[in-house]
Order: structure tokens, then C-alpha cells, then sequence
């Protein structure tokens, strides 16, 4: 019975953790869809390498959203001991489990594929929006200065886009060397030459670089929800 008693004290304050952070990003999500220019000169450079791929604002508040809800389940299914709401919290952390296995194993095993189905959805914007839509110029001249990349494959994004076919150049860090910012205009042969790699390519080379730390954190994060969902099952069994 003691046993019993921790276990669902533990279990609520554990979702107690998970509903808060769930509205702390919901509140970021929040703010960063209605203001990302200020989101961006707070965090800088940190936040500028995923924006490019995805509209953080609505990850943000879809992720907070999830996390609120399971939160709030948690909580309330331990508190007043309800085998229907437990169910629902164990089903729900079970089908993100699921999701995120096949996530990483199409991730892993059709990289390629994703970089062709990211390529249809990023370069579009790259070649409508670069140099007028302010927040996506902001985000792609942070990532390309910070990683020392040019467009999401190579300089050829930017061919046939409005900035290119207005003003003649490319961006700037699509001729410059690391640690040697050119200052001159940024041609077409130029940046051929540079040969300046794609910025999907390097965040994919620093991401193996860190392996370690990433699988690490996958597998705790896997742990936790494994954990999760042990605790509402053996809370959900020794109900009456």
C-alpha cells in the first residue's frame, strides 16, 4: 500500500513537471509566432538552425499543446486514481512512442528521401521569400554565417529566386571562406567556385559529429516515456 502511495505521488509530480513545461511552450510557441524577430534577437543564432526547415512557432505550440495535455492527464488520473483517464495517458504516450521509432527509423534510413522532401518545400520559399520576408532573410543569413553554408543544397537555391534575379548576387556567405567574410559581390561564378556546402548537408555532419549526445538523449527520452508508461499501467492495474 505504501508502494502504492509513492508511486502516485511520484507519478503526479512527475506530470506536474511535464504540464508545466508543456505551457512554458506554449507560451513560446506563443510569441514566437506573433513576434519571431524578437524571439530571434533574444536566442540569436541557437534558434536559427531548425526555422529554416520548420515553422518553430506552430512546433512549438503543437509540442506544448501534447505535452499540456498528457500532463494534465497524468495528473488528474494519479490525484483521483481514474483507470479511464490513466488509459487514455498510457494510449496517447503510447502512440508518440510509436511515432517517434518510425520517426528515427525513416530518419536513419531514408535520409536521402527526407532531404528530397524537404528540397520540394524549402527551396520554393528560399527563391519566393529570401532577401522580403524579413524573419526568413534573418534566419537564413544567421544559419549560413554561423555554419558557413549557403542555401539548403548549394548556391544553385538561390538561382532562379526574386533576390538573385533583382539584384544580381547571391548571398554573401555563399563566397566567403570561414573566418574571411568577403566584401565583395557575391556573382554566380564566384560562388561555383567556392563550392560553399548546402546548410542541410552540415547541420546533418554536425548532428553524426554529435552522435553520442544525440542518441543519448533520444534514449533517455525514450526511457522516460517507458517509464511513464509502466507506472500508469501498474497504477491502472491496482485500481478497484
Amino acid at each position: 500500500m505504501q508502494c502504492f502511495k509513492f508511486i502516485k505521488v511520484m507519478m503526479f509530480l512527475f506530470n506536474l513537471l511535464i504540464f508545466l513545461c508543456g505551457a512554458a511552450l506554449l507560451a513560446v510557441g506563443i510569441w514566437v509566432s506573433v513576434d519571431g524577430t524578437s524571439f530571434l534577437k533574444v536566442f540569436g543564432s541557437l534558434s536559427s538552425s531548425a526555422m529554416q526547415f520548420v515553422n518553430v512557432g506552430y512546433f512549438l505550440i503543437a509540442a506544448g499543446a501534447v505535452l499540456f495535455i498528457l500532463g494534465f492527464l497524468g495528473c488528474y488520473g494519479a490525484h483521483s486514481e481514474n483507470k479511464c483517464v490513466l488509459m487514455m495517458f498510457f494510449s496517447i504516450l503510447l502512440i508518440i512512442f510509436i511515432a517517434e521509432i518510425a520517426g528515427a527509423v525513416v530518419a536513419l534510413v531514408y535520409t536521402t528521401l527526407a532531404e528530397q522532401f524537404l528540397t520540394l518545400l524549402v527551396v520554393p520559399a528560399i527563391e519566393k521569400d529570401y532577401g522580403y520576408q524579413t524573419d526568413f532573410t534573418q534566419v537564413w543569413n544567421s544559419t549560413m554565417e554561423e555554419l558557413h553554408c549557403c542555401g539548403f543544397n548549394n548556391y544553385t537555391d538561390f538561382n532562379a529566386s526574386r533576390f538573385v534575379k533583382e539584384n544580381k548576387v547571391f548571398p554573401p556567405p555563399c563566397c566567403a571562406n570561414p573566418g574571411n567574410h568577403t566584401v565583395e559581390p557575391c556573382t554566380e561564378d564566384k560562388a561555383k567556385s567556392m563550392k560553399v556546402q548546402g546548410c542541410f548537408k552540415e547541420i546533418l555532419h554536425r548532428i553524426r559529429a554529435n552522435a553520442v549526445t544525440v542518441g543519448g538523449v533520444a534514449v533517455g527520452v525514450a526511457a522516460l516515456e517507458l517509464a511513464a508508461m509502466v507506472v500508469s499501467m501498474y497504477l491502472y492495474c491496482n485500481l478497484k
